[in-house]
């Protein structure tokens, strides 16, 4: 197939565009000019200069493609203003979606996340999984991010009733290799590996390995059911973070820290760090928003990606295991 794929640099689009080399299919790229390509290094794509903002470069891309990954997407927990957030994950999202219909590609498939989710809360001390019908309440949409990408996803299911054939996925907290920026996920590990991280907050989430995520998104296009959202995750990831630490310190070497912070001691300090960031302009290193999302647990369930599309599930261990090494082989953390 002709492929498609915008957010090819980015952490799971660098890793689609890998795994559709792997499987034989045509890739077409698009690239911000001045975009990180590490995480490209070796494959073979055709690189289509654009944003989600370029319109007629996004529609004379589509010419011919049988497939379009949606992946692109502005991902920060803290940003000055938040209106270039919205016009990518939202106008971004309806103009590459749109074109791609106009273009009559088979399948397109939209990258959502789990932040558009919730997991129900939870009773006599059992954490329930989150799954596709545990949809995320207004309230619940905590941070500009998830309701960009809550919004975003409107716009797919709008576009789903007028005929066009798109597929959702809800990737989890994906980590591996090629996490080039890197992502808030991969900044926490970084973050580990340079004795960065002091302490730790009692969470948790999905953890699943970043080429499991690509190749759902691919399974999705050959599989999905028109309409339907599919969590990719891991059936046996759902961790709390101070396990992942645990398993972070096995593979490193690093120890882990011990120290436990009440969510009240993080919210003010986000709070305080958050007020420093207006003045300085510098993100802070404990976004509020980062904060919220680690209140409750991220919990859930991925069995229908894996009992529809065949979702692959890859040890978390050795996701995080592949993480670290790709962050130490390319110099983000001490050796």
């Amino acid at each position: 197939m002709k492929c498609f794929v915008t957010g090819a640099s980015g952490f799971i689009g660098a890793n689609l565009v890998h795994e559709l080399n792997a499987r034989g299919h045509e890739v077409r790229a698009l690239l911000r000019p001045g975009a990180d390509q590490r995480g490209l290094a070796g494959a073979d794509f055709e690189p289509i200069p654009g944003d989600l903002a370029d319109s007629a470069a996004i529609s004379k891309a589509l010419r011919g493609c049988d497939w379009c990954f949606h992946v692109a997407a502005s991902y920060h927990l803290w940003l000055p203003n938040y209106a270039p957030m919205y016009a990518a994950n939202v106008e971004g999202t309806r103009t590459v979606l749109e074109a791609a219909q106009r273009a009559q590609c088979t399948r397109i498939v939209h990258t959502s996340t789990v932040g558009c989710l919730h997991p129900p809360h939870s009773g006599n001390g059992v954490q329930p999984l989150g799954d596709e019908t545990t949809r995320a309440s207004e309230a619940q949409l905590n941070s500009p991010y998830k309701r960009s990408k809550w919004l975003g996803e409107l716009v797919a299911r709008e576009l789903v009733n007028r005929g066009a054939p798109i597929v959702i996925v809800n990737p989890s907290a994906p980590v591996g290799s090629r996490d080039g920026k890197p992502t808030p996920t991969g900044r926490l590990i970084v973050d580990f590996l340079n004795r960065a991280l002091p302490a730790y907050m009692d969470t948790g989430f999905n953890w699943v390995h970043v080429r499991d995520v690509a190749a759902g998104h691919v399974l999705a296009a050959e599989k999905g059911r028109i309409g339907e959202n599919y969590i990719l995750g891991n059936v046996d990831g759902n961790w709390t973070l101070q396990q992942a630490l645990a398993v972070l310190a096995e593979v490193t070497g690093v120890p882990a820290p011990r120290l436990k912070i009440p969510y009240a001691v993080a919210w003010m300090a986000a709070v305080m760090n958050v007020t420093l960031a207006r003045f300085t302009g510098r993100p802070p290193k404990a976004p509020l928003a980062g904060v919220r999302l680690a209140r409750h647990k991220m919990y859930f369930d991925s069995t229908k990606a894996v009992r529809e599309l065949g979702l692959p599930q890859t040890p978390p261990r050795q996701a995080l295991a592949e993480a670290v090494d790709w962050f130490r082989a390319h110099g983000y953390g001490r050796k």
